[in-house]
């Protein structure tokens, strides 16, 4: 993926956390900081929380906010080392939590796991997931059965993920709407795809 289609896709996930109403964001498998790094700068957010498995990119990421923000700023992120499947007190109450490319790294198994921490016990207002769209992927000249990662798991194509989407969204009282991303090509969508959930009885 192109830094420009990196871009769009977090332009669009940042439209998306701005549409909710969001005061507070959760980004589960925040990495090197590329959304908090965002939201951080906007005074709108009053509180933020990455949480990541690799201690070394939330080491990275701490000097990367403290650098960019004011002090009073950066003091409303809080950088938690752990996974995204394992739900804890300290991560709920938030008003949206966002998923950017994630997803896919979780082994397929283990997708109910993931589902039941962040939209049964995290529970959120809104949750903004993006993954790759296998359909794209031969525009990036990829095998059929290529993924664009090593470290991949699995990349879904649109029906597939809107198929998923629509049953976590039933099971836990959420709507959902998907919606093409990045590069967008007429016959085989985008280069990313996201879902947007909204919790129902809010």
């Amino acid at each position: 993926m192109t830094s420009e289609l990196h871009e769009e896709r977090l332009d669009a996930v940042l439209r998306a956390v701005h549409a909710s109403g969001a005061r507070s964001v959760l980004d589960l498998g925040c990495g090197d900081g590329d959304l908090l790094a965002r939201l951080v700068v906007d005074e709108r957010f009053e509180r933020l929380t990455g949480v990541d498995s690799s201690r070394e990119a939330l080491a990275q990421l701490r000097v990367r906010v403290d650098d960019m923000a004011p002090r009073a700023m950066a003091r409303r992120v809080e950088l938690v080392h752990g996974s995204m499947t394992e739900a804890t007190a300290a991560l709920s109450g938030f008003d949206c939590a966002v998923l950017v490319e994630t997803i896919e790294h979780v082994d397929p198994r283990r997708l109910s796991v993931l589902e039941r921490a962040v939209f049964e016990h995290m529970r959120p207002g809104a949750v903004v997931i993006t993954t790759p769209n296998a359909d794209f992927n031969s525009l990036l000249g990829l095998p059929p059965d290529g993924f664009r990662h090593p470290g991949h798991r699995f990349e879904w194509g649109r029906a597939k993920f809107r198929h998923w989407c629509q049953g976590v969204a039933r099971r836990n009282g959420y709507r959902v709407t998907c919606s093409d991303l990045a590069g967008v090509d007429p016959i085989h969508g985008g280069a990313s795809q996201m879902a947007v959930f909204d919790r129902v009885d809010i």
